[in-house]
């Protein structure tokens, strides 16, 4: 269901302590996977002292602020390409775009979270605009793969982004590769960050492969969004530039678009803890904790990685509003510490590091 985050979201703001520490509110999606209250005790303290201090409440206006400034810069982009007509110059722009077409992304992602605002139709209204509408990409199948994915972060048999794709995550995933996916996977250290050229078309893709698994009605709406961004798109590219440039354009622009955005979630969860499929079920606390990573930084860093550079915070409290996150950081880290539990925090280039060398590891078997 598009709407799986909003609703376990909101079972972590307003379920209360007791659905928490039992694993019910583990994550987006689907039910807890706690071992039990030992485990889950170990989260109900964390929780009081974050709701204690307001983290939980939604930040509308601020959202409603980013939102039209988001608008307002796209805006000048595109009055930008009108004023400087058909000519190469305009391919300069591809890069703004593609900057603000990622913010656009993070308010899509932020109101699957139900982070925007507490009412179902205006979050997935919002949801709708901003992914299939501005971006072409199917909000219904982007929640529904996130919402499995937060529920069980880098567990093999339940993250999707850890499942066997062009990419592989573990050197049993390697051992069954074959034929041209085999020297892929060999290679895939070194070809990660050119592979993420590709990403902002298959997110197109993939949405739209999604539309035969939604209901009929939710289809039709979805389907119409879509097509009408496709319809939105070519008219600007094909009044603005000529048919060869246009091409270019939109090549470039959504390279760059699947770049950044390729670059804003690496850093989470690769290279990080991956739990034993055959092993104990990890409590909350546990499962979101010892599987993300956060990147150090300031303000630019938060703006590039729109909050996810506090991946933990985000994955214990996947309804805390994102400019909550950077002040929920100092009780998290101090409560990981009291319990003795790692808290991995890493500056950017060295997130990227890690993640690369944990590839470079599952192809190592087959070189």
């Amino acid at each position: 269901m598009p709407q799986a985050i909003a609703t376990t979201a909101e079972g972590t703001r307003d379920g209360g302590e007791s659905a928490v520490a039992g694993g019910a509110a583990g994550a987006a999606g689907t039910g807890g996977t706690g071992t039990g209250q030992a485990q889950g005790s170990d989260f109900a303290p964390l929780l009081r002292t974050v709701k204690g201090q307001g983290l939980l409440e939604r930040r509308t206006g601020w959202y409603a602020v980013g939102i039209a400034v988001d608008l307002a810069a796209l805006g000048a982009v595109i009055t930008g390409m009108f004023l400087l007509g058909n000519t190469w110059w305009t391919l300069l722009l591809a890069l703004p775009l593609a900057v603000f077409w990622s913010r656009i992304a993070f308010v899509g992602h932020d109101a699957g979270h139900a982070q925007i605002t507490g009412n179902r139709r205006t979050g997935r209204a919002i949801g709708l605009v901003h992914a299939n509408l501005l971006l072409g990409m199917n909000e219904a199948w982007w929640n529904d793969k996130h919402a499995r994915h937060h529920a069980n972060p880098n567990h093999i048999d339940k993250d999707p982004d850890v499942g066997v794709g062009a990419l592989v995550w573990t050197q049993k995933q390697a051992a069954q590769r074959e034929g041209f996916a085999r020297w892929l996977t060999r290679n895939q250290a070194r070809l990660f960050f050119p592979m993420l050229l590709l990403e902002g078309i298959a997110l197109k893709i993939s949405g739209f492969q999604y539309l035969r698994q939604q209901p009929a009605r939710e289809r039709a709406l979805s389907a119409l969004l879509l097509v009408a961004h496709l319809g939105l798109y070519a008219t600007l590219l094909l009044t603005v530039l000529s048919p060869g440039k246009a091409v270019v354009f939109a090549l470039v622009h959504h390279a760059l678009f699947g770049l950044h955005l390729g670059m804003a979630f690496a850093p989470n969860h690769k290279g990080m803890e991956m739990p034993d499929p055959d092993g104990d079920r990890w409590g909350h606390l546990q499962r979101q904790v010892l599987t993300s990573r956060n990147v150090r930084g300031g303000i630019l860093t938060d703006w590039f990685l729109g909050g996810l550079n506090y991946q933990i915070e985000h994955h214990l409290f996947p309804s805390m509003p994102r400019p909550h996150l950077r002040l929920a950081q100092p009780m998290v880290r101090a409560h990981c510490q009291a319990l003795g539990m790692p808290y991995t925090e890493t500056g950017l280039i060295e997130s990227y590091r890690q993640a690369l060398r944990h590839m470079h590891e599952v192809g190592e078997p087959l070189r």
